[in-house]
């Protein structure tokens, strides 16, 4: 699946979350290649955040790394001060960040609970916070874009699919939906644009093992009726629409970008 060609976001400052590697490092790639600039956050490995900004601008784009923990509120604050400082302000958001720490209910540690709804909930609230403070201090610069500002949370299908074994993962996402959504309707006089992005199976080294082998992906595929695993790009170019001027009037929205998983399959040969 190509890249966007067209420079729709030329100009804008973009900070992607989590965007070293997997669905984060293709949404920060396909903004850059729309014309953003880029600003990579990463957690520990900076080597592959550093590659990315290096791709970028082989590319002929331009990004920088940026360190930071999304679910410390100094190190959120740090972050987009620097970007800020950098680039004079920002106009996009995407706050891609997530953890997974899976156990049955019986066997899971309050830390485990708690480490996951640090980093998928609290996270986009802290940077959504910030992302908000800078939007409404600038305001809209008509040559950028008809918008004050974007926020993309980026979610997964089990905001609304339940997921057994998995069940802080599953409540910090369905309690992101309603995060998006409570703050679009907030935000959305002051020409702020709040959406979200909710993938389905997508191809990433965190899930390697679900596609990585004939079988495995022969059972992956049982739960989707477009009969393809998805690919990160699939998530990057849905993110460029969103933060255009072409999604102008989509707020409060979340896509499901998961071949159709949302539809429950299982159903297909009747209930």
């Amino acid at each position: 699946m190509p890249l966007p060609t067209e420079k729709v976001l030329q100009g804008q400052r973009a900070l992607v979350t989590g965007g070293n590697s997997g669905i984060g490092a293709a949404v920060a790639h396909t903004l850059a290649m729309a014309g953003a600039k880029v600003a990579i956050n990463y957690l520990s490995d900076r080597s592959s955040a550093e590659s990315l900004v290096q791709k970028i601008k082989t590319a002929g784009g331009e990004a920088l790394a940026v360190q930071a923990d999304v679910s410390q509120e100094q190190a959120v604050q740090e972050m987009f001060q620097s970007v800020i400082q950098t680039w004079g302000s920002l106009d996009i958001l995407v706050a891609n960040a997530g953890v997974q720490q899976d156990a049955p209910l019986p066997e899971m540690s309050l830390a485990q609970w708690n480490q996951v709804l640090a980093v998928n909930l609290t996270g986009q609230f802290l940077c959504a916070r910030e992302a908000v403070r800078e939007f409404v201090r600038r305001g809209v610069t008509p040559e950028l874009s008809c918008a004050a500002g974007k926020i993309i949370c980026i979610s997964s299908v089990h905001d609304i699919i339940p997921w057994a074994g998995h069940v802080n993962y599953a409540a910090s996402k369905g309690g992101l939906l309603m995060f998006m959504k409570s703050l679009a309707q907030e935000v959305a006089s002051e020409k702020i644009r709040v959406n979200g992005i909710s993938p389905g199976a997508i191809r990433t080294p965190i899930n390697r093992v679900a596609w990585d082998t004939p079988e495995a992906e022969a059972e992956l595929l049982t739960l989707i009726p477009y009969g393809r695993v998805g690919d990160p790009i699939d998530i990057g170019r849905t993110a460029v629409w969103l933060a255009s001027d072409a999604s102008d009037y989509i707020i409060g929205t979340t896509l499901y970008v998961d071949g159709g998983m949302t539809l429950y399959p299982g159903f297909q040969e009747g209930g």
